[in-house]
């Protein structure tokens, strides 16, 4: 085993692996950024090295700065978490080649899956059904059009280097073809450096499941069982769970093709395969996932396993120390707790923490990144806390859910828990009927962005088994979309411009968009307050904006 290892990443994942660390005797050697230098990350590692900056490009991208953070330390190898570098292969190759160890899957077989159109074709080869679509590049519209006239309406537009739902889009019909087209290949420029796209068969409303393997080497990889993640906004996971509520019977099938996929592409470490299941039960496969998810814990919890520890020991070359076949047990559930606002299109909201008070009791578990007193920075993405509980069974670990959601107190910041009690107890959740268009088909989405206004004078509530749960913070309704200063509309908070959809001279209505935003790994729309002709638009997309700067002039 190593005897040092550096976490290239932040938050409550570079918590998680230097915990592990240190139970398997490991120091652990964290990096920072200049605005998480008192983070608690920093305070779990042995050693910490500081990258000097403020933006993820200056400090957890600059692959560079990190080997040499890793050398400088005395680091043996380098755990990259998930985001940020976890899945770049050129960083891995070299991390490799510098004489450090890269504690994830080979560049190689990283490469091969980290493009869809690629992935999509090898895992055609190794016998796993994937959606109808495309095994080349789009060139144009027309090949949308083509595609739609064959398969039927709607068809999705994909970033070839996509994933998480960006630089994709729908086409609802032919005369939406040339938009999206445009679209997809612009967020694929912006967020993954190409703009190859392709088209498949899109899947109104399908269940989302996710299948982990461990692979100690490349012939060797395991499935440890399925995950729902359907519950969804906007293509970004709110709630997972293990074993599914619904198609657990053909979790076998999806363990296979994910084994097999694994297999053909050389797999080394741990990974998901995704896959996305029709109202009729037939998975289709979605994307690897070359890294740790997010979502590893419910996995965790069920199997009595540190996915983490294997990590390392596979990349250490020692046995995973437990044998190949685990029985799960029991069922696990985990809520993302974001720094956001329901009340506004679940708004990001960055801050300072004044009140932190974790849950506890049998079967539960947080994995957090921060405390009482740290800042939620609005450099970085919105994730708080993972609460994650363990039951016998789902009715069980559902219950100490809702109880844990409602003992978690986080004050001085506005956080989506009470839209998470919400959903926990929501019929669709229950039932295990939810899909990834529940929370906008079934007017939920409606009920958590409800307001009553900045001078409401008081938070907004649901009720949730009898027991109200605020929506939104009044001390944060100011920060709106489209709100308006003397001179324009403005930024409610600092992000990168995705899109400006307006040019001087359009006339727009109330509500129309403006400019699309992304901060905290959010996108938000700016949308106009009131009618009007644009008179100026002094943004251009991959800018940084400050909060309160001017977007858009209407007259």
């Amino acid at each position: 085993m190593f005897s040092r290892v550096l976490i290239a990443n932040r938050g409550e994942i570079a918590v998680r692996v230097a915990r592990t660390c240190r139970e398997l005797g490991v120091q652990a050697v964290a990096v920072y950024s200049d605005p998480d230098s008192g983070a608690r990350h920093v305070a779990c590692a042995d050693d910490a090295v500081r990258l000097p900056g403020r933006t993820p490009g200056d400090t957890y991208l600059d692959g560079a700065a990190i080997i040499c953070a890793a050398h400088a330390s005395g680091a043996e190898a380098v755990h990259p978490g998930y985001g940020f570098l976890a899945e770049d292969a050129d960083f891995a190759r070299a991390v490799n080649a510098s004489g450090l160890v890269w504690v994830g899957p080979p560049p190689e077989a990283m490469e091969s899956v980290a493009d869809k159109l690629s992935a999509r074709r090898l895992a055609q080869a190794a016998g796993v059904p994937s959606v109808p679509g495309m095994l080349g590049p789009a060139t144009s519209s027309a090949d949308i059009l083509a595609f739609g006239a064959e398969h039927g309406y709607p068809v999705a537009v994909k970033a070839a280097g996509g994933g998480g739902g960006r630089g994709l889009k729908v086409v609802h019909a032919p005369h939406d073809a040339d938009a999206a087209f445009a679209a997809a290949r612009r967020e694929g420029r912006s967020y993954f450096g190409a703009e190859t796209v392709y088209v498949e068969r899109y899947l109104d409303g399908p269940k989302h499941m996710e299948v982990q393997i461990l692979a100690p080497g490349p012939d060797e990889p395991m499935a440890l069982g399925v995950r729902d993640c359907s519950l969804q906004r906007g293509y970004q996971k709110l709630i997972e769970e293990s074993p599914p509520p619904r198609w657990a019977d053909r979790a076998p099938e999806m363990s296979a093709a994910g084994v097999a996929l694994s297999r053909a592409c050389g797999y080394v470490n741990a990974g998901t395969v995704e896959f996305l299941v029709d109202d009729d039960g037939r998975p289709y496969f979605l994307e690897v996932n070359a890294r740790l998810q997010v979502e590893h814990t419910v996995t965790e919890e069920v199997n009595g396993i540190d996915l983490v520890a294997c990590q390392l020991r596979i990349a250490s070359g020692e046995p995973l120390g437990f044998p190949g076949d685990v029985e799960a047990r029991g069922h696990a559930i985990e809520c993302r707790v974001n720094a956001e606002d329901p009340a506004k299109g679940f708004m990001p909201s960055p801050g300072v923490i004044t009140v932190y008070r974790e849950p506890a009791g049998p079967g539960v578990r947080i994995d957090s990144g921060y405390g009482a007193g740290d800042t939620v920075p609005d450099a970085y993405d919105s994730m708080v806390a993972k609460v994650i509980v363990w039951g016998a069974d789902r009715p069980e670990a559902r219950s100490r859910m809702l109880r844990a959601l409602e003992d978690f107190v986080i004050e001085g910041i506005t956080t989506n828990m009470g839209a998470l009690r919400a959903l926990v107890a929501h019929e669709a959740f229950t039932s295990g009927r939810h899909t990834t268009a529940t929370l906008a088909e079934e007017g939920i989405l409606g009920l958590l962005e409800a307001t009553g206004g900045p001078d409401a004078g008081s938070p907004r509530f649901v009720h949730v088994d009898g027991v109200p749960a605020p929506l939104w913070h009044p001390a944060m309704a100011g920060a709106t979309s489209g709100r308006t200063a003397e001179e324009g509309i403005v930024a409610p908070m600092q992000a990168t411009v995705l899109e400006v959809v307006v040019r001087p001279g359009d006339r727009v209505e109330p509500g129309q968009a403006l400019v699309v935003l992304e901060a905290m790994k959010m996108v938000t729309t700016i949308r106009a307050a009131g009618g009007g002709t644009v008179t100026a638009v002094p943004v251009r997309p991959g800018e940084a904006v400050a909060a309160a700067q001017i977007l858009a002039v209407i007259e």
